[in-house]
Formats: C-alpha cells, sequence, structure tokens
C-alpha cells in the first residue's frame, strides 16, 4: 500500500460502526491506514495499492531461507488434507466395508471437524509460547501413527473413535503452517504466496485423488490410501525436525524480555480477548461460512459422480481431480490479485460467480463436462479461499499469528462439521431420476441450493468486515511479552508501516527519474 498523505475518517469502533464503515470503503479504491507522525501521535490516511508485480519477481524477494520455511508448511497442510479427503473421497468404499450407510461414514468426518478447534487451540498457543517447530512435528507424526490405527480397527465404533483423536492432532496444523510459511513473506509478495499455500490443501484432495484412482474401486483397497497418508505426515514431520526455528520468533524472543513466563503469557492472552472479542467473533464465523463453502461443495463430490451421475469409481477419480487443479490454479490466481484488487473485494466477487455457475456445475451427465465445470467452480470457491491466510494472518493480534488463525479457522471448521453428513442425510431421504431412469439419491440439488446459500452469506459477511492489508507486524514480540510494553508494540506495527510506505514511494521517484533521463 502507498500512502497518499490526504487524511482520513478514523477507523470506526464498536459494531455497527465498523460494519457500516467497512460496507461503504467495500466501494472505495482506497483503504484507511494507520501511521505514526514525528510527535509520535497516531493519525489516519488514505492509502492505494501499488500495481501488481511479476509474480516471479515477488517470489524472487524471498531468500533461500524463507523458501524452505514456505515449503515445509504447504507440505505440511498438503499431508492435513491428504489424510483428511482420504475418507471423504472413498465414503462408498468404506459404507460397504463396514456395512453402514455413507451418512454414517461421514459422522467420522463431523467428529474429525469438531475435534479440531481442541487441538488448534492447544498446539497454536504452544506455537505461540515455543515456537513453530516442535509442535508441528508432534502434529505431523501422530497424524501419521493414527492414519495407520485407522487401518486397524476392527469395528466401526473403534474407528468413529480412532478419527476423532485424528481430529484433535489435526486441528494443530493450520495455524502453525501458515504462520510459519507467511511471517516472513514480503509485505507485497503475501497476496501471491498465501494463494500458493492455501492450494496445498486442494493439492492434499488431488494426491488423494490420484491415489483413490490408482488403488482401484474395491472395498479394500481403502487401506492402500490411507498407508499413503500415514507415509506423508510421518515424513514431512521428520523433515520438519532437520529444520530450525523459524528466525522471526527467534529474533522476536530475544528482542523481549527474558523473564517471560507463563503466567504473562495467559494475561496477554486474557487481555487480547478482552479487548479484540468482536474482532475474534467476526473471524469465527467468517471461517464457519467459509468451511461450509469448501465442505459442502466438495467433500461429497465423488460421491455425487459415482451414485447420481452413476460414473465408476475411475470416472469419478478422474472429475474429482481436474477439480480440485482448478481449485489450485483458482487460489493462487485469485489470491495474488487480492494484493491488488483487496482482500474483502477479491472474496465477494469470487462467492458471487460460484454462486451463479452452480447450475452448470450439477446439471451435467458427462465425465467431460462434469470436469470442466467442476473445474471452473473449485477455481472460484478455491480462489476465495486463496485469500483467507493471509487475510487472517493480517486481521490477527500480532503475537498471535499463530494461535489465532488456526483457533478461529478450526471453530469454524468445528460449527461446520456436521456439513458432509447433513448433505448425505438430506440426499439419502430424497430420490431424483439418474439419466439412465435409475432412481438415485438427491446429491446434486442437495449441494446446488446449499453451496447457493452459503456463498450469498460469505459475501455478505466479509463486505460488513474489516481489512488491514499490507499490515506491518513483523516486529512484533511473541505472546507473553508485549505486557506492559502495549504502546511499544503499536508503534513498532505502525513504524514499520511507515517505513515499507517511504520506501515504496522512493522507489517510485527513482523510477520516474530514470524515465524523465531517459
Amino acid at each position: 500500500m502507498e500512502s497518499t498523505h490526504e487524511p482520513a475518517e478514523p477507523v470506526a469502533k464498536g459494531t455497527f460502526a465498523t460494519a457500516k464503515q467497512s460496507f461503504g470503503d467495500l466501494f472505495r479504491w482506497r483503504q484507511r491506514r494507520e501511521v505514526l507522525n514525528a510527535d509520535g501521535e497516531v493519525h489516519t490516511e488514505w492509502a492505494v495499492p501499488v500495481p501488481l508485480k511479476n509474480p516471479i519477481s515477488l517470489m524472487a524477494q524471498l531468500s533461500a531461507k524463507d523458501w524452505v520455511f514456505f515449503i515445509v508448511g504447504f507440505t505440511a497442510w498438503t499431508a492435513d488434507a491428504f489424510d483428511f479427503h482420504s475418507l471423504s473421497i472413498q465414503q462408498v468404499k468404506l459404507a460397504h466395508f463396514y456395512g453402514r450407510t455413507k451418512t454414517d461414514i461421514s459422522t467420522a468426518i463431523t467428529l474429525t471437524l469438531l475435534l479440531r478447534s481442541v487441538g488448534a487451540a492447544i498446539f497454536g498457543f504452544a506455537g505461540d509460547k515455543w515456537g513453530r517447530k516442535w509442535p508441528m512435528v508432534v502434529n505431523m507424526v501422530v497424524l501419521g501413527l493414527l492414519q495407520i490405527a485407522t487401518l486397524y480397527c476392527p469395528t466401526y465404533g473403534a474407528f468413529l473413535g480412532v478419527r476423532a483423536l485424528f481430529g484433535l492432532f489435526m486441528g494443530g496444523v493450520y495455524g502453525n503452517a501458515i504462520a510459519m510459511a507467511l511471517e516472513n513473506s514480503p509485505v507485497d509478495a503475501r497476496g501471491l504466496m498465501s494463494g500458493i499455500l492455501q492450494q496445498g490443501y486442494s493439492f492434499g484432495y488431488v494426491l488423494a485423488a490420484c491415489a483413490n484412482l490408482g488403488v482401484g474401486g474395491s472395498d479394500e483397497s481403502w487401506k492402500k490410501v490411507f498407508w499413503a497418508g500415514a507415509g506423508l505426515s510421518i515424513g514431512v514431520g521428520i523433515i520438519r525436525a532437520f529444520f530450525p526455528e523459524s528466525q522471526q520468533f527467534i529474533e522476536a524472543r530475544k528482542a523481549g524480555k527474558q523473564g517471560n513466563i507463563a503466567s504473562r503469557f495467559w494475561a496477554e492472552t486474557w487481555q487480547m480477548l478482552r479487548q479484540e472479542w468482536r474482532l475474534c467473533i467476526y473471524c469465527i464465523i467468517l471461517m464457519t461460512w467459509f468451511n461450509f463453502y469448501s465442505h459442502t461443495s466438495q467433500d461429497n463430490y465423488t460421491t455425487f459422480m459415482v451414485t447420481q451421475k452413476q460414473l465408476n469409481n475411475s470416472g469419478a477419480s478422474r472429475a474429482s481431480i481436474i477439480m480440485k487443479a482448478g481449485a489450485c490454479v483458482g487460489g493462487t490466481i485469485i489470491g495474488y490479485t487480492s494484493q491488488w484488487f483487496g482482500r474483502r473485494r477479491t472474496i465477494v466477487v469470487a462467492a458471487i460467480v460460484s454462486a451463479c455457475l452452480i447450475p452448470a456445475w450439477i446439471l451435467p451427465t458427462e465425465e467431460r463436462s462434469l470436469s470442466a465445470t467442476g473445474f471452473f467452480m473449485q477455481f472460484f470457491v478455491q480462489g476465495a479461499w486463496g485469500v483467507i491466510p493471509i487475510h487472517l494472518n493480517e486481521l490477527s493480534p500480532p503475537a498471535f499469528r499463530s494461535s489465532f488463525p488456526g483457533i478461529t479457522y478450526q471453530i469454524g471448521n468445528m460449527i461446520s462439521s456436521p456439513s458432509a453428513q447433513i448433505v448425505n442425510a438430506i440426499a439419502e431421504s430424497h430420490l431424483i431420476r439418474a439419466p439412465n431412469g435409475k432412481m438415485v439419491e438427491a446429491y446434486g440439488p442437495t449441494m446446488g441450493i446449499a453451496t447457493a446459500i452459503i456463498a450469498t452469506g460469505i459475501a455478505v459477511w466479509t463486505a460488513l468486515g474489516p481489512e488491514k492489508r499490507g499490515r506491518h507486524f513483523e516486529r512484533s514480540m511473541p505472546a507473553g511479552m508485549n505486557i506492559g510494553h502495549e504502546l511499544e508494540a503499536k508503534q513498532l506495527d505502525l513504524e514499520a508501516g511507515d517505513i515499507e510506505a517511504k520506501r515504496v514511494e522512493s522507489a517510485q521517484h527513482l523510477e520516474q527519474d530514470k524515465r524523465t533521463v531517459e
């Protein structure tokens, strides 16, 4: 963001005042920005986005160490998604294996999502207090072991129990992964890197679908996919153990007071909750909408193609792979665009376009058509999601960039946890006629109506919320080290923004002088 040095109204305080101001700002190209003047006073100015830079040049701004942290975070998020979707895309196989309905099997998805919020709190706070490294190592190794344990569940009840534990450890991955991957990313590269990072989730789905295609459609073949997921998770955990702690976390801890103790950590946590409770509630509801958005549009899509569209396992798997390839492309491109177009504006447009695509998404009957429309549907669904990692990171209280995104994301997951189960229950209780004349479960209409409602909810809720695009939080100290230094922490954040604005302005003047000379 580049400051215009033109005064703006202060950032609104209070729920309704913030919503009113945020909705109005959605239609302004400029963005409000708090800056620190020479007298140490905070005032609000208008800032405008700088033009998008070549993505190759943006990625070149990351050092080799930054790339290592980003790749490990991306791979952890990919493994997390692979493990989760190993179950969701094989619901039909597991229903046959355990002699249960697809709704019964999707109970395991509900339990996994319910427990993820608990894991997000435990491992998120651990990441903010002790660093990103070892909480992630524990997460990934235990996830792999629980994936193996799933293979040896003799009964449906044991299967549900293991998947509930799986959710507990799965919840800790997201917050630590995105904090580690994005916190050292240069400011103007964050939109692009956020979009790429979020697509680790879609890439995990693609890998799981490829594995499902490779093992065939027999009732026992689901176990091979779970073995692959276990190896991926444990491998990421072992690799992470050989890399150092986040350099930013180390430097921030050194800069803080050495007397940091648990009581100060929790004191600052409660202080943050008292001050930012509105933001916490807003982000939880936002992530509830988003998790309904993704789970409703993707978890039952393979089941939809097998049951309603009467495709075989190979055809449904190929269509799923192409669908999530669209998610990878869309998330990267749209996340990158948000750096210039705005976080909220990008999400709103992507959600509205996805709602308009719903008829083309559920009405085709052939594999090719389903693959094409699925590609474009997920291009915009995950395109909106591609903005979320950096949007949550920028909204987060600076000292809680590991716990805040992870907890709000996973609580949203917990609230939306029955989404796949609800779709299964409604679809199985209503029958429609398939292209071959057979009466089948109504997955298409159920998913279409639900997704239309959810996309509308996302567009409205995002339009009423805050945005802090381009915020600088790199010099903030870890949680527990800011007690008594709130003003200093605020000044660091604002000063960093001023420094960046001056750097951009100086670079533009140099470029203008160069053109004049030429």
